[in-house]
């Protein structure tokens, strides 16, 4: 469907189409503290639009990027055992292809917790995190990891440069995607780029949520959903080039996109132009291939909702595993709340004791699986969702049933 009250975030152009339109939403990390029961949830428009020309998937910018990231911003990175082995894999990788040492730094953008750089810092390079939410940093800086506590930007960058910080590598991790002003973050890459210095950066892959209907990665703090052709295209306006993309199986299918200056002496792998071949028949470089999308997003929201109404029925309790914020796109997209999930659970400390925002369904501890049991669970992060019936085989072993709702409702496990 054209919709003309629409500027794309990158190229400015006033063309664009609806990919699906979720309704009102709250944001899908501002859990509410018990004390808060009784409000109310300041909700936002959640509408994902394709730009006409760049094909850059993008959501309304009706948040201020402050507000979501916020100084007690509830995502931890270290709470998923199977992330953090992701991360170690690419910490010994990077330092191997790009032949780190001692006296190389590794900047990481958007560095959480020190989930990362914890795995450089042990390999024995230098590290340093840029993060914009001070409870996050502080666990990073007791780890050992120097943090600045800002946003990443071309001004910032600047003011990097002029003291004189200069990494050889530049990571960022499902961060490119989180920034309102894509051109201004691209743009301070180039400003800290040197020589043969690579940026890589890693996201989930929009050819994979759209094949799979994984609209519940769409929320507010995921200003943009990239393909690699999009990429390229914000990465051109800037002086950057693409010479290595990775496949990988992190978020449902992501890219790891390997960047670098025009005249760095980075060959392109044959990797790119597969990549780029994939898009092209899978329609991603045309506004029709992204046709159908949205009567896939209700088909799974008629299938979660039917679960729901026949385990009512059935006299099944029902409950949920993992506060993700892609859970709470999905609840609050398919109009669920307590009366249908009892409650949900999360190993992370900072979520428990509260209320999912938009459902208000109570987060408890994982110990609540074994004291109040139930006879199913919706996984919530479905990313990990092996990881999570491994760690619960005690359930298993009672009967307990589990399933996650995309990319069709089924069960798992």
């Amino acid at each position: 469907m054209i919709d003309k009250s629409f500027t794309c975030r990158h190229c400015g152009c006033t063309d664009g189409h609806t990919l699906v339109d979720l309704g009102l939403s709250p944001l899908a990390n501002a859990f509410v503290p018990l004390e808060s029961a009784g409000t109310v949830d300041d909700q936002y428009p959640l509408h994902a639009r394709l730009c006409d020309r760049c094909l850059l998937v993008q959501v309304d910018d009706v948040v201020p990027a402050a507000e979501i990231f916020n100084h007690e911003y509830a995502y931890f990175s270290s709470f998923s055992d199977s992330w953090l082995a992701h991360c170690k894999k690419f910490a010994e990788s990077a330092v191997d292809q790009y032949q780190l040492c001692g006296q190389d730094l590794v900047m990481e953008i958007a560095s959480n917790d020190g989930y990362l750089l914890q795995y450089f810092k042990a390999l024995g390079t230098q590290v340093l995190g840029i993060e914009p939410t001070s409870n996050t940093a502080a666990v990073a800086e007791k780890k050992g990891i120097p943090t600045r506590v800002e946003f990443f930007s071309e001004q910032l960058a600047q003011k990097l440069t002029a003291e004189g910080v200069v990494p050889r590598l530049i990571c960022s991790a499902n961060v490119l995607a989180h920034v309102p002003d894509i051109n201004d973050f691209v743009s301070g890459i180039k400003v800290m780029l040197q020589g043969d210095a690579v940026y890589t950066v890693e996201f989930p892959e929009l050819m994979s949520l759209i094949q799979n209907t994984l609209f519940d990665t769409i929320y507010h703090e995921h200003f943009s959903y990239l393909s690699l052709y999009s990429t390229e295209k914000v990465l051109a306006t800037a002086g950057l080039r693409v010479f290595d993309v990775e496949t990988l199986s992190t978020h449902g299918g992501s890219l790891r996109v390997h960047i670098c200056l025009p005249d760095a002496t980075h060959k392109e792998h044959a990797r790119v132009s597969a990549q780029r071949a994939r898009e092209a028949e899978a329609g991603l470089n045309n506004v029709a291939g992204y046709g159908g999308f949205a009567d896939r997003v209700a088909e799974v929201r008629h299938g979660l909702r039917e679960f729901l109404n026949e385990a009512a029925k059935a006299g099944r309790r029902v409950a949920a595993y993992g506060a993700a914020a892609k859970g709470n796109t999905l609840l609050n997209y398919c109009d669920i709340n307590a009366d249908s999930i009892c409650y949900v659970v999360d190993r992370n400390s900072a979520k428990q004791n509260t209320f999912l925002p938009g459902s208000r369904i109570p987060v408890r501890e994982v110990e609540a699986l074994y004291e109040d049991p139930v006879d199913d669970v919706l996984i919530l992060p479905w990313n990990i969702k092996d990881e999570i019936i491994s760690s619960l085989s005690e359930l298993t072993a009672r009967g307990t049933r589990f399933y996650v709702a995309t990319p069709t409702f089924s069960q798992v496990g």
